[in-house]
C-alpha cells in the first residue's frame, strides 16, 4: 500500500515542481501578502529565503510514519534538548499508533557527512526528514533527492535555499537587530562592544551578524572592538571570552552573544577582575540562576530563543505534512519573544542554578496556537494529541 502511495505522491510532487517553476515570478511580497498582518511583520528585514512552497500537492501519507531526523551538531545542551523534545513528541505519537520509528543521525558539524545521512534516510524510506541543518547551501541536492523520493524535507534553527524544503524559521537578521539596539538603548553614550558569535559560517550565525552589523553602524558612538566565535557551547565561549579579555585591556560595556551562554560571559568577566557588561543572549536555566545569585550586577536584556518550542514547531509541521496539509509559502517564521530584565523574575523556576545548562525555561504562552498555524496552511487544521500546557516543566528534570 505504501509503495502505491509512494508512486502517487511522486507523481503529485512532479506536478509540484513544475508548479514552482511556474510560479518563479511570484516575489517573496507576494507570498508573505497572503498571511494576516501578525503573520507579515515576523518576516521584516527577513534574510531567509522566502519561496514557494513545493509541497502545494502533497497528499497525505498513512501512518504509521517513520520519522527520520537529520542533526549536523549535538555538541551543546541546547541542541540536545531539541533531540530530546522530538523524541517526546515522537512517543507520544508512537504510542497513538502514528509513528512507528523515530531515527536521529548526527553529522557532527561535517557537511558531507550530512549530506550522506540524509541520502541514507532516503535509501530507508523514510516517510519524513526533519533537520536542523549544517549549510543554508551545502544540503541541496540531498533534499531535493528526498523530494523527488516523495519524502518531505522539514528544517528548524537556519533555513536553506533549495525550494525542495520547508523551513520552520525565527527572523535571525532582526533578532541580531534587536539585540543590538538593546545595547544601543543601553548605553546612551556609547561604549565598547564585544561580539560572541556561534559556530562560524552557520547560517543563523550570517544572519545574526548581518542584523547587528546594520545596527550598530547607525550608531555612531558605539565601537566594535573585537568578535570571537563560542560555538555556541558553553565551555568554548568562556574560553575565548576569557583570551579576549587577557589580550585586550580596554574597557568592554557591552557583550552582543547570541547563544545560551551569557552565563558563562557573566562568569568570565567576574574571573577576570571586569565590571560586568550589558549581555543579550537567549535566555536559559543556568543564566537565570545566575541572575537569581547576583541580581545586582548581572545585566542581561535578551529574547527566548528556546529548545522546546523549536522542536514542539518542527514537530507539528511535519505532522500537517504527513497530514496533507500545503503551506502557502516555503519558510514559515516564529516569534521570538523578548526577555527583559524586568521580567526575568518570571522566567526564572526554583530549581534553575548556575549548574542548570541543560535546563531551559518554557514560555508561558504557547509562541504558535494552532489556530494561529492555521493560517500558515491553505487547508491548516490543528493536528491531533498535541497539547501545549502538558509540556513538561523544566523543573521536573531537575527532581
Amino acid at each position: 500500500m505504501k509503495t502505491m502511495l509512494r508512486l502517487t505522491v511522486l507523481a503529485l510532487l512532479m506536478f509540484a515542481i513544475s508548479s514552482v517553476v511556474a510560479q518563479d515570478t511570484v516575489t517573496p511580497e507576494d507570498l508573505i501578502a497572503q498571511l494576516p498582518e501578525t503573520l507579515q511583520a515576523l518576516y521584516a528585514n527577513t534574510a531567509s529565503p522566502v519561496l514557494p512552497s513545493a509541497y502545494d500537492d502533497f497528499a497525505a501519507v498513512d501512518a504509521p510514519w517513520h520519522w527520520c531526523h537529520s542533526e549536523s551538531y549535538q555538541g551543546n545542551p541546547w541542541r540536545v534538548s531539541v533531540t530530546n523534545e522530538l523524541q517526546r513528541l515522537a512517543d507520544i505519537y508512537i504510542a497513538e499508533g502514528l509513528v512507528s520509528e523515530f531515527e536521529v543521525s548526527d553529522s557532527n558539524g561535517d557537511v558531507a557527512q550530512q549530506n550522506a545521512q540524509i541520502r541514507a534516510f532516503i535509501d530507508k524510506g523514510c516517510d519524513i526528514i526533519t533537520s536542523i541543518a549544517g549549510s543554508s547551501t551545502g544540503l541541496d541536492d540531498a533534499i531535493e533527492a528526498a523530494f523527488n523520493a516523495g519524502i518531505p524535507f522539514v528544517t528548524v534553527a537556519g533555513a536553506v535555499t533549495s525550494p525542495y524544503a520547508i523551513n520552520v524559521d525565527e527572523n535571525y537578521n532582526r533578532w541580531g537587530y534587536d539585540m543590538a539596539n538593546a545595547i544601543i538603548s543601553e548605553l546612551p553614550d556609547g561604549g565598547n562592544v564585544l561580539l560572541v558569535e556561534g559556530i562560524a559560517g552557520h547560517p543563523i550565525v550570517v544572519m545574526e551578524r548581518a542584523g547587528a552589523d546594520e545596527a550598530f553602524a547607525a550608531a555612531a558612538n558605539i565601537n566594535i572592538i573585537g568578535s570571537v566565535n563560542g560555538d555556541w557551547t558553553p565551555s568554548v565561549t568562556k574560553s575565548v571570552v576569557l583570551q579576549f579579555l587577557a589580550t585586550n585591556p580596554n574597557p568592554v560595556d557591552a557583550v552582543w552573544t547570541t547563544g545560551s551562554e551569557s552565563r558563562l560571559v557573566a562568569e568570565a568577566f567576574a574571573e577576570a577582575g571586569r565590571p560586568q557588561p550589558v549581555i543579550t543572549s537567549s535566555i536559559s536555566g543556568d543564566a537565570l540562576g545566575y541572575w537569581h545569585e547576583h541580581q545586582d550586577d548581572f545585566h542581561f536584556t535578551g529574547h527566548a530563543v528556546l529548545p522546546v518550542p523549536t522542536a514542539q514547531a518542527l514537530f507539528r509541521v511535519g505532522v500537517r505534512l504527513l497530514m496533507g496539509q500545503h503551506p502557502l509559502l516555503n519558510t514559515l517564521m516564529m516569534p521570538i519573544p523578548p526577555v527583559t530584565p524586568d521580567s526575568l523574575p518570571d522566567w526564572y523556576s526554583e530549581c534553575m542554578t548556575v549548574d542548570s545548562v541543560s535546563t531551559f525555561p518554557i514560555p508561558p504562552e504557547d509562541r504558535m496556537p494552532e489556530e494561529v498555524l492555521n493560517a500558515y496552511f491553505a487547508n491548516g487544521e490543528a493536528i491531533p494529541f498535541f497539547d501545549y500546557a502538558e509540556t513538561p516543566d523544566p523543573c521536573a528534570a531537575e527532581s
